[in-house]
């Protein structure tokens, strides 16, 4: 769902610093388990019919369903080729060709290190979890379209991906060492948005961190066409800075860092924010 993209990993050679630190390679990870059991981290084992993952988050406080999620996840699944065609073609969400938002990115591939798992929320096309697989970090991506998540797969075969709302997900408690909602969570009904932070933070680490990007303004705007035209139905939330801060704040995380946007050729006004669980 979010804008994101980066180049393929380069070197698929098992190295040696993956030997000492258990990064995956081969569909294994060095202590012996497999991709999927090192890379989720705690993600739930249950699925529906579609395979995605959900059910009830581990501590018993289930995240309301958005009424519009069968819609926004159709109409995602209509615009991910065009949308993956687009980043490669145009730059769209290419962190690489904004330097702000790589550096955004850079900044929290940094300060999480080796605090533990990172999970891409809404991970679309799986640019940033590419980046950030290149940049060292042991990250997988989940995402509400499955069109969405066969791109990633496609894109970035060295990656875990799987196909999840950020409403389904059944994250273990203390799990996380980073959490992205990259671009991804713009399109949560506002009484769910502060349900899911409440679960994010619950997911992380003592110290682990948060980094999520949205759209700034203070009307939504129902879209019925996006990425070529193409017919979609979902609502893009806009959110003052002050109150998204808020919503963060409010759900246990500590804000360390702001990055403000403005509009430009593309897309409107937009924030960054990065927060900490304390430890």
């Amino acid at each position: 769902m979010s804008p994101q993209h980066s180049e393929r990993r380069g070197d698929e050679r098992r190295t040696d610093e993956q030997r000492k630190d258990g990064r995956c390679t081969d569909g294994r990870c060095t202590d012996g388990r497999r991709t999927d059991e090192h890379r989720t981290g705690g993600i739930g084992e249950q699925r529906d019919g579609s395979g995605a993952m959900g059910g009830p988050a581990r501590d018993g406080r289930r995240i309301d369903r958005p009424a519009d999620l069968d819609a926004v996840r159709d109409s995602y699944d209509k615009v991910a080729d065009n949308y993956a065609r687009m980043v490669r073609t145009t730059g769209l969400g290419d962190i690489r060709r904004h330097p702000w938002l790589k550096a955004a990115i850079d900044a929290f591939a940094d300060s999480v290190g080796d605090l533990g798992p990172v999970l891409d929320v809404g991970c679309g096309p799986g640019t940033v979890t590419g980046y950030l697989a290149e940049r060292g970090l042991d990250v997988s991506g989940v995402d509400l379209s499955p069109r969405m998540v066969s791109n990633a797969r496609r894109l970035y075969p060295r990656c875990r991906f799987e196909v999840a709302s950020a409403t389904e997900l059944d994250l273990a408690e203390a799990s996380f060492g980073g959490l992205l909602g990259w671009w991804s969570l713009f399109n949560l009904p506002r009484a769910i948005l502060p349900q899911v932070f409440a679960h994010f933070a619950r997911a992380l680490k003592p110290g682990g961190y948060l980094i999520t990007a949205t759209h700034v303004g203070d009307e939504d705007a129902a879209r019925t066409e996006a990425y070529g035209g193409v017919p979609v139905r979902w609502t893009t939330h806009k959110w003052r800075p002050a109150d998204y801060v808020r919503l963060i704040e409010e759900a246990g995380l500590h804000p360390v860092a702001e990055l403000r946007l403005p509009a430009d050729e593309q897309v409107g006004p937009g924030l960054v924010v990065m927060a900490r669980r304390r430890l």
